[in-house]
Parts: C-alpha cells; structure tokens; sequence
C-alpha cells in the first residue's frame, strides 16, 4: 500500500487532498496542528473507507516536524507522496508601503520555510518509495506573468506583499528541488488548486475544496516518467 502524507489536512483543500488519495487506496496521514479537528478528520476519512492516521504537525517547527517524520516512518515505513498544503494568507490589508513586516515573516515562515522544513525531514523516507512524488500547494497569486498583466487586479486577487510573494518565492524554491534532485525518481511540481470557498477568503471563493483538490491529487500520482518541476492548474500549465 502507497502512503502519502497532507499537511495542514484537516479541512477544507487539504482535507479534500487527504480524501481523493484515500479513496484510490493510499494510507493517509493527516498532518494538522489543532488535534481536535485532526481527529475528527481522521474519523471522516475512515468512515469513509480510507485508511487514514493523524500526524501532529506544526510546519514552522524543527520539534514537530521531526516527530512527525517519525511517527510515519512508524506508521508505513516510507512514504510515496508528500503533499505540502499547509498555508496561511497573513491577513489583509498587505498593502506594501504600509505592511507590518512581522506579517511578513510569519507567512514566509509557514508557506516558504514550512514547505521545506517538512520537504527535508521526509526526503528519506521518500527516497524508500519506488516513485516519490512532492506536490507544493502553491496559487496562481504568484506568478509574476499573471501578477504583472493588465488584467491582473481581476485575476490575480488583491494587492499582497505577504501572500502572493510567499507563492512566487515557493515556486522559486521547488525549482531548486527539481535541480538538486535531477537524474532520481522524485518527482516535484507545484498545483494551484484556484480560488476556492475556504476559510482562509472568508468563503468568498467560487470553486469547491473537491474541485480545488484535483490538481494536487493528479500530480501526487502521477505515472513513472511524468512531469517534473511544472506549475499546474485544471487547466493545464501556469506560467510562471
């Protein structure tokens, strides 16, 4: 049995992420902080047939991470998918001549150096899996084509010195991925799951957390000799 492991999986994009990969017969770990809420996903994803288990899991730290890695290597012994989902916008307004820079830092730390924190602790129980795979939950926020286009103030979100580099700069991260893990089996790529009805936009997002998933679900599975180091949306491609 393949395991994979979602971060910040207990509601909404996550969660969804944890169900899809379930219900195609992986053993999931639901990574999440909040053990209340960790649990009751947990509950869901068995009652509904998948063979899930929870990882207490705080990305911004060393401690956590670590223990985390170990609970799974307990658990499965490898690990054949890490989706990093976890995430956090920082609030509004990130208007940037006015930002508080501890917004900043606090989003970088949860969305850049989360990711690799997390992405560095399973890295050998990946290297165990016969065809790892690496998912970034990244947004198309932050592509610097889309974010610099005439159209961008209505499809790009709002002005977010936090958020929206915090996505450019994870993409820029999961390049160096790619190159450092050049020649192996690990495949990496980012997917923006779109503008989905979540907590984190007050629910103002037109697209469901199932809809939102997709993405990250086909890209955790891909087939040996798929794609690596691409930045994916439904649609198709994203450009950078």
């Amino acid at each position: 049995m393949k395991t994979a492991l979602v971060t910040g999986a207990n509601k909404g994009i996550g969660y969804e992420i944890a169900a899809g990969l379930g219900a195609l017969g992986y053993r999931v770990g639901v990574g999440a902080r909040d053990q209340t809420r960790r649990d009751a996903a947990v509950t869901r994803l068995r009652e509904a047939g998948a063979d899930a288990f929870g990882v207490p899991l705080d990305v911004t730290d060393d401690e956590s991470v670590a223990a985390a890695a170990e609970l799974v290597a307990e658990h499965a012994g490898r690990l054949d998918a890490l989706v990093n989902n976890a995430g956090i916008t920082g609030g509004a307004p990130q208007q940037p001549s006015t930002v508080d820079l501890d917004v900043i830092r606090t989003v970088l730390e949860t969305n850049v150096l989360g990711v690799i924190r997390v992405t560095n602790a399973l890295l050998p129980l990946l290297r165990r899996s016969p065809s790892p795979r690496i998912v970034n939950v990244s947004s198309t926020v932050g592509s610097l084509t889309r974010q610099s286009a005439a159209e961008s103030a209505t499809t790009s979100g709002p002005v977010a010195v936090a958020y929206s580099p915090s996505k450019t700069l994870l993409n820029a991260v999961m390049v160096q991925y790619v190159r450092e893990l050049a020649g192996t089996n690990v495949l990496v790529n980012a997917a923006c799951p779109g503008y989905v009805a979540t907590d984190l936009n007050g629910f103002r997002g037109v697209r469901t957390p199932q809809e939102g998933a997709a993405t990250a679900i086909r890209l955790a599975t891909l087939p040996d000799g798929g794609p690596t180091g691409g930045f994916f949306e439904d649609a198709g491609v994203v450009s950078w």
